[in-house]
């Protein structure tokens, strides 16, 4: 009952809470079992399972006393982890640091309160680099996190416990953050779904600069359609946002690939390993016919690595760089080397990034015009080595390619400059080893539930 249990989708799991054919306590005690089970994976940095346990017997008291199960909360019972960069009240959030080891917020992040509403029950907080400010799956307040398809490779990151909790069957929904692909990476890396929304739609007011945010909070499954799902629970504006003023426009709907305009960006500006590209290709190939529109566009999204280290190195320096004196000993070497950079940056140089990351939104956008979505990998390459360097050359397709963000994600972190919604989502595996491969859809802003219902229709197209 355990496997069947936590190999259930969120929607299935939430129809047979709220039906009493499984309920909410057997859900989560399947769940703390699997994560214990898979302790090896070291997808967790805190289990709240005695808290767990509590909010699932509230869940059963509540599917007991309904009068019509449809009213119930849609995902009342289900289980689910949230990154532990995102505060949880009364769970102890770290940020994968020891300046916060000890830190129990006393208020939700918005996310967690409008998930906590919808009825899903929190099992655990999952494991961050510190502050998540590298693309490997370590810190030193919690070891190293295992990709479960194969540790020889990284599992991405830096939502690197989240990812693996869901793909592992650690609870079939979770919490990302995504400051430049890292919800996307580490989806793409473990075979799963991630959503980094349009810039607002999930209010993230842990942000020290609302204005000029490039973080996000977003959902991961196992599937599109729980993404949706988990998306669905904590979207919406918040007055506090600087970004969540007024209503929403009108949302546009998708219902079939036919008529779709696609711009394929397949090349942007650095070396793709050809795996990669066979596997995009042939997901273009079944989207088009099933009557979708292709032109391809190339975009040199490599080019904008040196502004996104400007606005990336500048703020965690800003946020931590009076840290230093006292915890430096105890922080991750390569945190401390990139506040180091970020102290080093000027206005000036802030400022160009600045006007870099809005010349890049208005290609974007001109792009869009033309468009109804764009579709390119997520990655360059499959999963890296788990020993990979973060701060050295990555090698793709046999070659030196350059530096990481680069080299192996510079579909993603654009994005986060930009606001636009994007999804990755599986597209294949790797011939001579199964790594996962994934593609992602870009679109408009506020779209995020149009390239919900493209990401289905491509899913199914793919099988």
């Amino acid at each position: 009952m355990t496997t069947d249990i936590t190999g259930l989708s969120a929607r299935a799991l939430a129809r047979l809470i709220r039906r009493r054919e499984v309920s909410a306590v057997e859900a989560t005690e399947a769940v703390l079992a699997r994560i214990e089970e898979r302790a090896d994976l070291n997808a967790f940095i805190t289990v709240c399972a005695d808290e767990a346990r509590a909010e699932a017997r509230a869940a059963d008291d509540r599917v007991r006393a309904a009068e019509d199960p449809d009213t119930l909360p849609p995902l009342l019972g289900v289980p689910y982890s949230v990154k532990d960069l995102t505060l949880t009240r009364g769970v102890r959030t770290t940020m994968g640091s020891a300046i916060f080891r000890d830190f129990v917020p006393a208020e939700d992040a918005v996310a967690v309160a409008r998930a906590r509403a919808a009825g899903a029950v929190l099992v655990g907080k999952t494991t961050t680099p510190e502050f998540g400010h590298k693309q490997a799956a370590d810190a030193p307040i919690f070891g190293r996190t295992l990709n479960p398809i194969d540790p020889k490779v990284t599992c991405g990151a830096s939502s690197a416990g989240a990812a693996v909790a869901v793909a592992a069957g650690m609870g079939p929904i979770a919490l990302g953050t995504d400051g430049g692909g890292s919800i996307r990476i580490p989806a793409a890396c473990c075979g799963i779904v991630g959503l980094k929304a349009t810039l607002g739609r999930i209010p993230h007011l842990q942000l020290p600069d609302l204005i000029a945010a490039n973080s996000f909070v977003g959902p991961m499954a196992r599937n599109v359609a729980d993404t949706a799902l988990l998306f669905d629970a904590i979207q919406g504006f918040d007055a506090r946002d600087p970004w969540g003023q007024g209503t929403l426009p009108p949302e546009r709907r998708a219902t079939t690939l036919d008529g779709l305009r696609v711009a394929y960006l397949r090349s942007c500006g650095t070396r793709v390993d050809p795996r990669v590209l066979t596997a995009t290709d042939a997901a273009i190939a079944r989207m088009i016919e099933a009557g979708a529109r292709v032109h391809e566009i190339e975009i040199d999204f490599a080019a904008e690595e040196r502004h996104f280290l400007v606005i990336l190195q500048s703020g965690l320096a800003a946020r931590l760089g009076p840290q230093l004196a006292r915890f430096r000993d105890q922080l991750d070497p390569s945190l401390v080397m990139t506040i180091e950079k970020g102290l080093t940056h000027s206005a000036v140089d802030l400022s160009a990034a600045a006007a870099a990351r809005t010349a890049l939104f208005g290609r974007l956008q001109a792009e869009l015009a033309r468009a109804d979505v764009i579709i390119s990998p997520t990655l360059t390459a499959p999963p890296l080595p788990v020993d990979q360097d973060p701060n050295g050359i990555v090698t793709i397709a046999g070659e030196p390619a350059g530096t990481i963000r680069g080299a192996w994600y510079p579909y993603t972190f654009p994005l986060n400059l930009t606001g636009h919604p994007a999804l990755s989502m599986p597209c294949g595996t790797t011939p001579d080893d199964g790594l996962p491969l994934a593609l992602q859809i870009i679109g408009r802003w506020h779209d995020d539930r149009y390239i919900l219902d493209i990401a289905g229709l491509v899913e199914t197209a793919l099988g």
